[in-house]
């Protein structure tokens, strides 16, 4: 029974570019079939908690004599482990935030980057699907000043395709603010096409990544 973990981080609940995006790959993969089920944790209206203590970073056979955790936070990090560990396919949708990934999804990556557990020298989910839907407000085209302002999608990479060793497929929307804000509203247009591809190519990805 092919399973997917539907993740999403947008703290807007109606209008959500990330959100609609990863619905439509996670309609997509359930329309194969029956058997293909979807597991959903939405980070923002059911948030984890930030680390409780830097311990859990470490997997407990790494831990120093003067590190402990509580039996709580220990199992909650396991079921958030154990959640992914159990998904053939992996969406997450990332919009960015003050140039980054919202913090509901960053605690969420720091317990799953456990070295000795997902990461480092073991990387059990090594080759596992994971697509990455990152929907930023603004514009950081090749050669624009803000070019380099997206610091999200690194983080996503990083985590996930070089750490944890995943087969990532990143999709991105730029623009998303256009109908929001004057100075992007000429991006009107070239944001709904962009938008409009990428839910095609989801939805063409969902038929396949497994």
């Amino acid at each position: 029974m092919p399973t997917l973990l539907h993740i999403d981080s947008s703290a807007d609940l109606a209008h959500s570019r990330s959100r609609a995006l990863t619905a439509a790959f996670a309609d997509a993969w359930h329309a194969r079939g029956p058997e293909y089920t979807v597991v959903r944790r939405d980070l923002h209206t059911s948030p984890l908690p930030h680390l409780e203590t830097s311990a859990l970073h470490w997997a407990a056979t790494d831990r120093t004599a003067e590190e402990s955790v509580d039996p709580s936070a220990e199992a909650l990090r396991q079921q958030v482990i154990d959640e992914l560990l159990a998904a053939d396919a992996v969406v997450i949708g990332a919009p960015l935030y003050n140039y980054t990934v919202p913090s509901t999804l960053k605690a969420w990556i720091d317990r799953v980057h456990v070295p000795g557990v997902l990461a480092g020298d073991v990387q059990p989910l090594a080759g596992r699907p994971v697509v990455t839907v990152v929907s930023r407000g603004g514009t950081y085209d090749a050669g624009t000043p803000t070019e380099h302002w997206d610091h999200g999608s690194p983080v996503l990479e990083l985590i996930l395709a070089s750490a944890l060793g995943m087969r990532q497929y990143p999709v991105t929307v730029s623009a998303t603010l256009a109908d929001r804000l004057p100075d992007l509203a000429p991006l009107a247009d070239h944001a709904a096409a962009e938008f409009h591809d990428a839910k095609t190519t989801l939805e063409r990805l969902a038929t396949t990544v497994v």
